[in-house]
Parts: structure tokens; C-alpha cells; sequence
């Protein structure tokens, strides 16, 4: 049966293991929830988004002192945006050895929270070579949108036991501002570049439709062939043309 848009895997959007689901200061929460998502509204793009997400993370999350936004590309994980060199080599680890937390959050849909990384047996090959970092404590939330895995909101510690259910509760939530924000960012950055593009491509046509005496289909056409024979996007090859007044093959 298929899943619908409202629903989630079992995992997606839940408190850790650890977790009770118990907070206190919801109406104050909610406020500084809304100040939130107004100020990644007024973002520009996914980089701003992000970056935004993590300074929030750190000021709103009870426990929190450094935050990272982990993705995947190609299996490797990197941090997308974070708050100092701390949470990029922790990411920079995690994807050394391909076990972490931050991993678990990002591919297997669910909420990590880690008291003493030291001591937990779940990543020992990342255990024994984080102690020099000083990280402590971590939690984890996966980032997603309408089944969509955006990448896993991290947040970290140097003291033991730093993050509790209230921490969680936060942290869920601002994760869930920050999936939409993110997504819309990068929805409005596709189609600001489609729209770009489109233009491009137009003024391509029209050149090659006056010099030629061609039409549209054809010119289109012509930029089609040039970008297939050349291994180039089509609106690299219309902005050169529109640029230098060439056509190179």
C-alpha cells in the first residue's frame, strides 16, 4: 500500500530511544518557533537557509553549543552548513568511517540522541577517534519533506548528558520549520534558475533565427545539436552564444 503524504516511516519525526515526549513551555516555545520561521523566510537561498537553521539550533535547543547540517553525495557525507570547524570534522569523521549518529539520522529515518559517544557501543570505529575532538553529547534529526530526505540537522556538545526530552521536543520541531524552509529555498532557487535559463535560451534562438533566417524549431534544434556533440548544458551553450556571438561546435 502506498504511503501517504501525511504519513511517515515509523521513526520519521519521533523522539530518540531515550526520549519520553514530555516539555514544558509551549506557548512561549511556539513564539520563538514563529520568530524563527519568519527569519528563514527571509532568507535568499538554500546556503542562507541553512546557515540561518544552525544558529538557531544552537540558540533555541537547550544543550546545544555547536550544530551542522549533514548531507549526502555520491554516499559521502558532508556538512552542508554548520556553526565552526568542530561539527565540519566531526562530519568529515563520520564520513572516514562511514558510522556516526548524524549517519544513522540522515539514512535510516530517525531521531539519535548520544549522552556519552565515548561509551556507545552503536559506532565504535568513530568512538575511538572522536575523543580528540570533544564531542560529547549529540542529537540527531533527520530533515524530510513529504518523504523527501533533505539531510539530518545536528547538534552537539563537550559535557556528558547535555541534551533531554526538552531538548528533543525543540529540536524536533525547529527541524520541521527547517525541512520546509530548506525545500522551499531550493524549490525557488530551481525555478529562478529555470526562468534564467529559459531566457537565455530564447535569446540564443533569436540570434541564430535572424543570422540564419531559420525557425525557432530549427534554431532550437541547432543549440540542441551543439550541446549534444559538445557534452555541454543546453543554456551553457545558448550563453555562449548570447555572450561572444559564436557557435562553437
Amino acid at each position: 500500500m502506498t504511503t501517504s503524504r501525511e504519513e511517515h516511516p515509523p521513526g520519521r519525526g519521533q523522539p530518540s530511544s531515550q526520549g519520553t515526549g514530555t516539555a514544558a513551555g509551549e506557548g512561549e516555545l511556539a513564539r520563538r518557533l514563529a520568530d524563527a520561521a519568519r527569519d528563514l523566510q527571509e532568507r535568499s537561498g538554500p546556503q542562507e537557509v541553512m546557515d540561518e537553521i544552525v544558529a538557531l539550533a544552537v540558540r533555541m535547543v537547550p544543550g546545544a553549543e555547536e550544530s551542522s547540517i549533514s548531507m549526502t553525495r555520491k554516499a559521502h557525507v558532508y556538512s552542508a552548513a554548520a556553526t565552526g570547524d568542530l561539527p565540519r570534522s566531526f562530519d568529515r569523521l563520520q564520513g572516514e568511517t562511514g558510522q556516526g549518529p548524524c549517519v544513522d539520522a540522515l539514512l535510516r529515518e530517525r531521531t539519535v540522541r548520544v549522552d556519552d559517544l565515548a561509551g556507545d557501543a552503536r559506532w565504535p570505529y568513530l568512538a575511538a577517534r572522536a575523543t580528540d575532538l570533544g564531542v560529547r553529547s549529540l542529537l540527531c534529526f533527520q530533515l524530510f519533506v513529504h518523504g523527501d530526505n533533505l539531510g539530518a540537522l545536528n547538534l552537539m556538545s563537550g559535557r556528558g548528558a547535555a541534551f533531554g526530552d526538552e531538548s528533543e521536543h525543540v529540536g524536533l520541531l525547529l527541524a520541521s520549520h527547517a525541512a520546509v524552509a530548506v525545500a522551499d529555498a531550493q524549490e525557488l532557487e530551481h525555478v529562478s534558475a529555470a526562468l534564467v535559463h529559459r531566457d537565455v535560451i530564447g535569446q540564443a534562438k533569436g540570434i541564430l533565427m535572424e543570422r540564419f533566417k531559420i525557425t525557432a524549431d530549427q534554431a532550437f534544434g541547432l543549440l540542441a545539436k551543439v550541446s549534444q556533440d559538445s557534452n555541454r548544458k543546453l543554456h551553457a551553450v545558448a550563453e555562449e552564444l548570447t555572450r561572444t556571438g559564436t557557435l562553437r561546435p
